[in-house]
């Protein structure tokens, strides 16, 4: 039965027929599914076999994948793509059996299942006998039967047990709960950036609590520790070597990995199978040295999908492969500090990365003395795992209601034509980016009590990527600095009182919602005046 109904699919895979109704919906207790496409073949059809409950856009199943440009057909260990499964399939199956991606090289889709059996198509036929076909089949049935039950027996460790919602305001209390001192718009507009784009950037006051938020998340939404990988810039960093490592120049096929893990974590969040898992790398005091010389590759490979190349075999050095892509599950957090001792940023790091102020207020100082308690990280570890799956799928979202373009488009232009003034004008990747962010924004806070209004979105969005990029001297950037200043006010600030606000930083309310717009950009504007007439000079970063 089994050849008969392959050497069927094998031969419509060949047309344009997209029919099934032809096909059995059932094999043995188990329901069959069958699909050549939605509105034209698909590339790869598929055969699916499933247990009750279990369905194509969100299950683990036995499932045929038929490779035809490779003329192959895998019975798998299949994991659905359309969403992260409910279930994964146990250590068992994951450590016994490759990906498909080992047998087909660059597999269009499905590369995430485990291989258990490969066949040959010849002429439109399978080599395979029937006896082998059943037999293959029985056993990978078996197997699955037992994960099945593995599964609804035991729902208790973190990797099998249903995934839930991902809630911003579970990460806000168990923070609290921790004992660590970050602001709820903070940490909701930090994870609004990681959804928007996976590169931050983070900085401001020494000891204001920028590498705990970026600990307390990846420890939180990970499951596994080895997600995430803790880098501290070295000063003496003058090349990509202390990240990616280098080929051995005198022992041919062997590589040398950078001490901090980072190639291991890169090769872990490439494989198909943890397309979903999220991984992080924080690089601490990230401007130690000059970000361009070892981070370029990054930088590149972020932007243009390219491979990072690591070494020029054509097969793995020491568990290395040649070349590698900067994976969609990978988010790199980056600390800065600004002192002497640091350098600044190039607009093309600034360019491709949302950056984050810390600053500590009075009243935040305040709660913190009155309670200066230690925190408790470990508290956090693994707290968020079972959200993990649905903050993927966030992150992943594409964002296309641009609904609130009418509003956001006039002060984006404001924006632009001032910024434009000092060399500091954005370019469509960050309007475009900016768009993505107030979407991302208003979907974490969709069912917030405290959800954040269009004008606390665009004041954000300003603050992370349009006021970055303003440095310079006291005769290029005073009067552009007044303007932008001006465009943070209400239209119901006449001009009397607008110079007033500007001239008078010290008197300035920014609660006032009647008189400023966007206070978080009009106190940062403020902060770099300020410092520009003191100093002749300044930049974001140093305000």
């Amino acid at each position: 039965m089994i050849k008969d109904l392959l050497k069927s699919f094998i031969e419509q895979a060949s047309t344009n027929n997209l029919k099934t109704s032809q096909y059995p919906k059932t094999y043995d207790e188990f329901e069959l599914r069958i699909s050549f496409g939605q509105g034209s073949q698909a590339r790869i059809p598929w055969i699916a076999i499933l247990k009750e409950g279990q369905q194509i856009s969100h299950g683990i199943y036995p499932v045929y994948l038929y490779y035809k440009v490779e003329s192959k057909i895998l019975i798998c260990f299949g994991v659905s793509e359309t969403n992260l499964p409910d279930y994964r399939w146990s250590n068992k199956i994951t450590n016994s059996y490759k990906n498909v991606s080992v047998s087909i090289k660059d597999p269009i889709r499905y590369g995430s299942s485990f291989v258990f059996k490969e066949y040959i198509v010849n002429n439109l036929n399978i080599s395979q006998s029937d006896e082998v076909l059943e037999a293959d089949l029985s056993e990978m049935l078996r197997l699955y039967r037992c994960e099945v039950e593995k599964i609804e027996i035991n729902t208790s460790p973190t990797s099998q047990k249903a995934l839930e919602d991902f809630k911003i305001s579970k990460f806000q209390q168990d923070i609290l709960d921790s004992f660590l001192k970050l602001d709820n718009n903070m940490i909701t507009g930090f994870t609004a950036a990681l959804c928007t784009k996976p590169f931050i950037i983070l900085t401001g006051l020494s000891g204001s609590g920028k590498t705990k938020l970026a600990q307390a998340f990846s420890q939180w939404i990970c499951e596994e520790k080895s997600q995430t990988c803790m880098v501290p810039v070295g000063a003496d960093w003058t090349n990509r070597d202390p990240l990616l490592g280098y080929p051995n120049a005198i022992d041919r096929g062997k590589y040398i990995k950078p001490e901090y893990g980072v190639v291991d974590l890169l090769i872990e969040a490439c494989k198909a199978r943890n397309s979903n898992i999220p991984y992080f790398l924080i690089l601490d005091e990230m401007n130690l040295s000059h970000v361009e010389r070892y981070f370029a590759d990054f930088l590149s490979a972020m932007e243009s999908d390219e491979y990072i190349h690591l070494h020029s075999g054509d097969t793995e050095w020491d568990g290395v492969p040649p070349k590698l892509r900067i994976p969609k599950n990978l988010f790199i957090i980056g600390t800065v500090n600004i002192d002497e001792t640091t350098y600044m940023f190039s607009p093309k790091v600034l360019d491709r990365a949302n950056v984050i102020d810390f600053s500590v207020s009075g009243s935040e100082m305040k709660l913190f003395l009155e309670n200066p308690a230690k925190p408790d990280m470990p508290s956090l570890n693994g707290a968020g795992s079972s959200m993990a799956a649905d903050f993927m799928r966030i992150a992943k979202t594409e964002i296309t209601d641009f609904s609130e373009a009418d509003e956001i488009n006039p002060v984006l232009l404001k924006f632009f034509n001032e910024l434009k003034k000092s060399g500091a004008e954005f370019g469509y990747r960050t309007a475009s980016e900016i768009y993505r962010f107030t979407g991302m924004l208003s979907k974490l806070t969709e069912n917030d009590d405290k959800k954040w209004d269009l004008d606390d979105i665009i004041d954000a969005a300003i603050m992370q990527k349009l006021l970055p990029k303003i440095h310079g001297s006291r005769s290029k950037l005073e009067p552009v600095l007044k303007t932008l200043a001006g465009l943070c006010l209400t239209n119901k600030t006449d001009n009397a009182e607008a110079d007033n606000i500007i001239n008078k930083p010290e008197q300035i309310d920014y609660r006032d919602r009647d008189k400023i717009r966007f206070p978080l950009s009009l106190e940062k504007i403020m902060r770099m005046k300020k410092r520009v007439a003191q100093d002749g000079f300044t930049s974001f970063a140093e305000a």
